[in-house]
């Protein structure tokens, strides 16, 4: 008995095959929008999540404004670090009489600020250049409540202090608009 030979096995290309590659993705849950309006590409990236890089461009100016606050950072933390009671006078015009630690505090704190500056500035995830933003934003509000009250409290308002006053206003308007800037959801087209 000669064993007769078996014609060629039909093999169905799935990937070529559209109608079966949409039914398999739509069985796994992917390719279409979650919750979050996010369109995932695979199985893993909507389980591990994605790095939220920019869609589309960034705003203009914006990594400029990084650059200018890191340096501006840098150049006050190093000031408060190395010349503490010349910082003190130039912004409230008097003689520091207590000590010089808690300019140089601030000269710390200023540091460790600038170096989230420079680490938002080469970073491409949306997510670090907000927290960025909101970082700098902060440091503005909390810095133009704090000389305010302390020139209440001396009761002086030297002309220094108001020309802070201002740039730390101008200051926050510019980076909370970038901060509100990056949190907008883009438009569908």
């Amino acid at each position: 008995m000669a064993s007769k030979p078996h014609p060629p096995l039909m093999k169905k290309h799935s990937q070529t095959d559209l109608i079966s590659r949409l039914k398999s993705r739509k069985i796994l849950g992917v390719g279409g929008e979650d919750d979050d309006g996010e369109v995932h590409r695979s199985k893993i990236s909507q389980v591990l999540g994605n790095e939220i890089k920019f869609t589309m461009r960034e705003p203009i100016g914006l990594r400029v404004w990084i650059f200018i606050s890191a340096v501006g950072f840098t150049v006050m933390a190093l000031m408060a670090l190395a010349l503490p009671n010349q910082l003190y006078e130039v912004v409230f015009e008097e003689e520091l009489s207590t000590t010089s630690i808690s300019v140089r505090l601030y000269g710390g704190a200023l540091l460790s600020l600038a170096l989230i500056m420079w680490n938002g500035l080469y970073t491409a995830e949306k997510v670090i250049i907000q927290w960025t933003l909101l970082s700098e934003a902060c440091y503005f509000a909390i810095q133009f409540l704090v000389t305010s009250i302390t020139l209440m409290e001396l009761g002086i308002l030297p002309n220094a202090a108001i020309l802070l006053l201002l740039s730390r206003v101008l200051f926050l308007v510019v980076t909370v608009s970038y901060y509100h800037h990056l949190g907008r959801r883009p438009k569908k087209i």
